[in-house]
């Protein structure tokens, strides 16, 4: 029975001109948890990631400590585009730029609760993308194998939402609570796809300077 991991990206660059360039801290992170994950003995394991670069460099730097060739590219793994729905929620493109971190979140909750409830079908293709991703990647693992998969929060908290049965408001809180470079495990066996462990960032609490959301 194949496990897939499904790792947060490190931490980006919030702020910044690029938001889509991992910070050291978030290099340091992909680092740790690469290594984390070859000591739970991930067995010569598949790694793909969506194409964005923080997820891209984080497999990169992952598939580097467990010594595995480095990702498949798979656009379903991508984020939500989460600044474009706040400002849209402000009313006007560019409204988020001058929000703090905190402040940011906040309206994000309040527009994936739109975008989620008002059934926007754009919602339902970023889902639906980020489950089918897993189940076609379950199919694929060559057996005594395992995978990992180098995604972001919103890609996480919408798999672990479907298979949890979880209202929007659920999907919200996984989505809000998600580490840098956590791991959340899921199995797959004849019966489908379960969810065992979630937002796993354990390999982090030696050095809680590594412990950031955004």
């Amino acid at each position: 029975m194949p496990a897939i991991y499904l790792l947060r990206h490190g931490q980006a660059s919030f702020g910044a001109e690029d938001y889509d360039v991992l910070s050291d801290l978030g290099a340091r992170q992909a680092l740790v948890a690469g290594h984390e994950l070859a000591r739970r003995g991930a067995r010569s394991p598949v790694v793909a990631s969506g194409s964005l670069r923080r997820q891209r460099d984080t497999a990169t730097i992952a598939a580097a400590a467990l010594g595995v060739p480095t990702a498949d590219i798979d656009t379903r793994w991508n984020e939500m585009h989460a600044h474009e729905l706040v400002d849209d929620r402000l009313g006007a493109p560019g409204a988020s730029a001058g929000l703090t971190s905190t402040e940011f979140q906040g309206r994000l909750d309040e527009a994936m609760a739109q975008w989620i409830d008002s059934g926007d079908p754009a919602w339902h293709a970023f889902s639906d993308g980020a489950l089918q991703a897993l189940t076609d990647l379950a199919a694929a693992i060559p057996r005594g194998r395992d995978a990992v998969v180098v995604t972001s929060s919103g890609g996480t908290a919408a798999v672990c939402g479907r298979l949890l049965g979880a209202t929007s408001g659920g999907v919200i809180a996984l989505n809000r609570v998600s580490i840098n470079a956590s791991i959340t495990t899921i199995t797959a066996s004849p019966r489908g796809l379960s969810l065992v462990a979630f937002n796993d960032h354990g390999h982090f609490l030696a050095d809680r300077t590594l412990l950031t959301n955004r």
